[in-house]
């Protein structure tokens, strides 16, 4: 059987701010066996102007995207939100766009986060991950648009060494929310002030998830609080790379 060919939608926060985000996730597609690539004519999913209301903006993205991202057995997201953005809201942006919705819904179908693709689709574990004491953060796009729950910890189950400590709330926003952080600054501080909380008493060294985002803004709110755990992407624990400094760290 020939090797299934994955394209990595890389997102823009892991491009700008994470890239070892993107290695472990190239590690963990080709560990299992896939033929990866890196569209390099990929740009943002068109998320934030698809929430903030510039819906020709984020048509425009998603055409670009989808363009990018064909001919490929599937599109592969180390990001809830991302992975979100194409599996279901291009279907609805381009629904009546006669040359591009069925485009939009192909794409879509072959599209998914990458603890889901990893445990849901090649039903593989990592063989060679990092040992360490962790909590999850389940990223809301992820959870309630995509389903990703129990993926990602039965990954991390399979890790030799990995002890998982369940957070109270752990499907509760971190008050991130893309926009939501900057349109309402003082409620999204007090939403990740419980969640820094929560974290700490599980005892956990890091705290894991599966959005950039999510896990910049939980590593901020800790450092500004003297927290002593860290945060990472779940696909550096499980690619064995605690080697990269923790998100925040200087470098």
């Amino acid at each position: 059987m020939a090797a299934p060919r994955v394209a990595l939608f890389v997102t823009c926060l892991v491009d700008l701010f994470r890239p070892s985000v993107g290695f472990a996730a190239v590690k963990l597609l080709e560990d299992a066996g896939c033929t990866v690539a890196v569209p390099e004519a990929q740009t943002c999913c068109g998320q934030p102007a698809w929430n903030s209301g510039d819906r020709e903006t984020a048509k425009a993205i998603a055409r670009q995207v989808i363009a990018a991202f064909e001919g490929h057995d599937y599109v592969v997201a180390p990001s809830g939100s991302c992975g979100a953005t194409i599996a279901r809201d291009y279907p609805a942006m381009l629904a009546d766009d006669p040359d591009w919705a069925d485009r939009a819904r192909a794409l879509a179908g072959r599209t998914f986060e990458i603890t889901s693709f990893l445990a849901d689709v090649l039903k593989v574990a990592p063989a060679d991950g990092a040992a360490a004491v962790v909590t999850y953060h389940d990223s809301c796009s992820g959870l309630r648009s995509l389903g990703v729950h129990g993926q990602p910890r039965r990954l991390l189950a399979a890790v030799p060494g990995v002890e998982l400590r369940e957070m109270a709330e752990n499907d509760v926003c971190c008050g991130f929310g893309g926009m939501f952080c900057v349109k309402y600054p003082e409620i999204s501080d007090a939403m990740v002030g419980d969640k820094t909380r929560h974290i700490a008493e599980t005892g956990a060294d890091l705290v894991l998830a599966g959005d950039l985002g999510c896990l910049m803004n939980m590593a901020g709110k800790a450092s500004r609080e003297g927290r002593a755990f860290r945060a990472r992407h779940v696909v550096e624990v499980l690619a064995g790379d605690l080697a990269t400094p923790a998100i925040g760290e200087p470098r």
